[in-house]
């Protein structure tokens, strides 16, 4: 281990290197790997970075679906030491970015509360918590997004600022959904929800008819109350089968039971198992270092409803055999409630994420996907491989892009952060 005005360097040949090359989704070969431990730190570490040239990647727990968040021959600002979860009074939190979920969880449950996240516990904070967050609490808290009540952010010169609604209210609407294109954040002030125990099930279908199938599990999501956030799983094959996460965001066994009856009256029930659990236990939590293990393609898209069109373009594509799987996660209830223009994610009128999943990326799976995609609404960049133009324009509506490009000419004009679908007029290329 080396260091550089006291920040941990890790560097190839190092006793360290291997933890810390690579993300869950790909392999990476960094020429210097940078783990600052506090917010001066993160700037000297950005500095560095600047000084050195070629690529930098900024990761928090590097899933890194949607972002670059390795490299080869570059600089990588790893934020794990950045990892502190702490109770600032009554339901407000200070997490930070590289703070794992499942650690967030557990130590929110131990203060009475929860705050939305994905359906992984090893996925770090900072990408999902300034991309969105659709997660099993999402119908009743809304996006990751939507609880947080400001952010230290490390600026493109090196500042260090704070963004809310009153401290440059322009960099906290950017954070919330386009957050990697404006700084690196060192802190996020979440208000999260009082729910720390809730009912999870699990449910199995056999399918013997796709189309079917997916639009009645739309009819029963959007009809599910708000308390109630669904993930659907569905494996490829002549005969897809399906499992399902829903949970019950409440303690009332009563309205839990009654709530998830109708998803054991979807046909071809194959199993199912239901019980009351602290939310801490409902992301999957692996704790295996990342290694690039996970190579699959994806892409992803956001539904209104699992009408005929939608479910029939997905049942073609599982058939298709381009695809090993499909991940449908419900949004709407409190996600929605929020006005489009109010954060830089405007998606608040769709009531579904829609991905895909291919361990053989390349045009076969993109032909494949296409008219699946013709069908959607928008974009959600977490479960997006690829980075193009076409993607940047779907996730952020013209209005929002705009807008975002403004914000990225003030705040990043020589545009430093550009790994992660880059909205500067000229960032966005094929990879």
């Amino acid at each position: 281990m080396h260091t550089i005005e006291d920040i941990e360097v890790v560097r190839p040949g190092g006793t360290d290197y291997e933890r810390v090359r690579h993300v869950y989704s790909a392999k990476g070969s960094p020429a210097t790997v940078l783990l600052p431990r506090t917010p001066g730190e993160t700037a000297r570490s950005l500095a560095f970075a600047r000084n050195q040239g070629g690529p930098l990647a900024v990761r928090s727990g590097g899933h890194g679906i949607s972002s670059i968040a390795t490299n080869d021959g570059g600089v990588v600002i790893d934020l794990r030491r950045l990892n502190g979860v702490d109770h600032l009074g009554g339901a407000t939190v200070l997490v930070g970015p590289g703070a794992r979920w499942s650690q967030v969880a557990h130590g929110l449950g131990d203060w009475g509360l929860a705050l939305t996240s994905g359906d992984s516990g090893d996925v770090g904070v900072g990408g999902l918590a300034t991309t969105g967050g659709i997660g099993l609490l999402g119908r009743l808290q809304g996006l990751t997004i939507d609880r947080m009540r400001a952010a230290d952010i490390v600026t493109a010169d090196g500042r260090l600022v704070r963004a809310s609604p009153e401290e440059h209210p322009d960099l906290f609407w950017a954070v919330r959904g386009a957050g990697a294109n404006i700084g690196i954040v060192t802190s996020f002030e979440f208000e999260a929800g009082m729910t720390p125990v809730v009912a999870q099930a699990t449910f199995a279908y056999e399918m013997t008819d796709a189309a079917a199938f997916l639009r009645s599990w739309g009819d029963v999501v959007e009809a599910a109350p708000r308390e109630v956030s669904a993930f659907l799983y569905v494996g490829a094959g002549a005969r897809p089968f399906a499992q399902a996460t829903v949970v019950f965001a409440s303690d009332d066994a009563n309205a839990a039971s009654a709530a998830l009856e109708p998803f054991t009256r979807l046909r071809r029930l194959a199993g199912q198992r239901a019980g009351m659990t602290a939310y801490a236990n409902v992301p999957l939590t692996s704790g295996a270092p990342h290694s690039g293990q996970q190579g699959a393609a994806m892409h992803s898209g956001l539904a209104d409803h699992l009408d005929e069109a939608v479910s029939g373009g997905l049942a073609e594509l599982l058939a298709s055999g381009r695809a090993e799987m499909v991940q449908i996660r419900s949004a709407g209830g409190a996600i929605n409630d929020v006005a489009a223009d109010a954060t830089a994610y405007a998606h608040r009128h769709q009531n579904f994420s829609v991905t895909a999943v291919s361990t053989r990326p390349g045009p076969a799976f993109d032909d494949a996907w296409a008219p699946v995609r013709a069908t959607l609404d928008g974009l959600y960049l977490s479960f997006e491989s690829t980075h193009r133009a076409a993607d940047v324009e779907a996730a952020f509506p013209p209005a929002t892009l705009a807008r975002l490009q403004r914000i990225k000419k003030r705040w990043d004009p020589d545009d430093v952060f550009s790994q992660n679908f880059d909205v500067s007029p000229a960032g966005a290329s094929p990879r």
